[in-house]
């Protein structure tokens, strides 16, 4: 009987500097042997893939936008996530469901409550390991100002990224076994050492 494969997340506010990570996470698991879905939310399918295009660049009420980040996730739960795991694969994904709790549920302020009901709806369960990449706002901000045309997420103001950092380290503070935060201003070599430390962990209790 296969064994089912682990779910690892990457969480953290725009700029933090997650995404320079996943590819990295994916090949380390490859050359220790594992199969490896990299994908992202909003996204992961094509019709998230739609969806994931008008949130981040239509103007929409907190409701629509917190629902169809829900929608989106139910395609890719249900056509990759889940799939992926039952036979076997390791899952990487560049944001997953905390990432609603922080910036919908807190740089929005709608609440951890009314994202939990969605949560519980239709929820998958939860990853076998986030790191949540953290860096000042000072600092994440000036990497976006580097970075290509904002989208609308980004192109919030200070206090939202703040209402989002608090929401994500309230997320790692109540799950601190699962949420591993890491420092993000360290150098790629020292991030990567530590992903490095943490996937063997995870390779090992696999086995």
């Amino acid at each position: 009987m296969t064994s089912r494969g682990r779910f690892i997340t990457l969480e953290g506010v725009d700029g933090a500097g997650k995404s320079t990570h996943t590819d990295w996470i994916a090949d380390f698991l490859r050359s220790n042997g594992r199969e490896v879905v990299s994908t992202r939310e909003p996204g992961g399918t094509p019709l998230g893939e739609k969806l994931r295009a008008l949130v981040l660049t239509d103007q929409m009420g907190l409701d629509t936008e917190t629902l169809l980040m829900f929608a989106a996730r139910c395609e890719h739960v249900r056509q990759v996530i889940e799939p992926a795991l039952a036979r076997g694969a390791w899952v990487v994904c560049d944001r997953y469901t905390d990432a609603t709790y922080a910036y919908q549920g807190g740089g929005r302020e709608l609440g951890a409550e009314r994202v939990a009901v969605l949560e519980r709806w239709m929820h998958a369960g939860q990853p076998d390991r986030t790191w949540l990449f953290d860096v000042p706002l000072e600092v994440a901000r000036a990497r976006l100002a580097d970075a290509r045309e904002p989208d609308r997420f980004e192109r919030e103001g200070a206090a939202f990224f703040e209402r989002t950092r608090t929401a994500y380290h309230a997320r790692a503070k109540a799950d601190p076994g699962r949420i591993h935060i890491i420092d993000s201003t360290q150098s790629i070599a020292q991030i990567r050492t530590e992903l490095e430390a943490g996937l063997r962990a995870l390779l090992v209790d696999a086995s």
